[in-house]
């Protein structure tokens, strides 16, 4: 619309043009817009159930010979889903940041329930 001669809405021309890739800005709200607040709200909630997700693992799992707490995703899972139904995707966020490992790329109920998660 900002480049339509027949558009005489002055709100259009005002709006900044759009970022290219290698922009610091590129692919990020406006700054001290409403989304970037609700983006900036929703990585504090996921932080904090990653931290909850540690503390669920500490506490119901075993302390292995390397002194890491280990707990089965079976285990896991059934302790866990009670609390948040978002497990497997709170675990991947979590081995993204190297707090957790365990083996495979995505974790299935039932099929993968004796994968060992381990806390680092």
């Amino acid at each position: 619309q900002r480049k339509n001669p027949f558009s005489n809405d002055n709100r259009l021309a005002s709006k900044p043009a759009h970022t290219h890739r290698g922009d610091p800005t590129y692919g990020r709200p406006p700054e001290g817009s409403q989304t970037e607040q609700r983006g900036k709200d929703a990585h504090s909630h996921v932080g904090k159930e990653v931290e909850e997700l540690c503390l669920i693992i500490r506490s119901t799992g075993e302390v292995g010979e390397d002194g890491h707490v280990s707990v089965t995703f079976g285990q896991l899972f059934e302790t866990y889903v009670t609390i948040s139904n978002k497990v497997v995707g709170i675990l991947l966020r979590a081995r993204k940041h190297g707090l957790v490992r365990f083996e495979g790329e995505m974790l299935w109920q039932g099929k993968d329930d004796d994968v060992i998660i381990t806390l680092l």
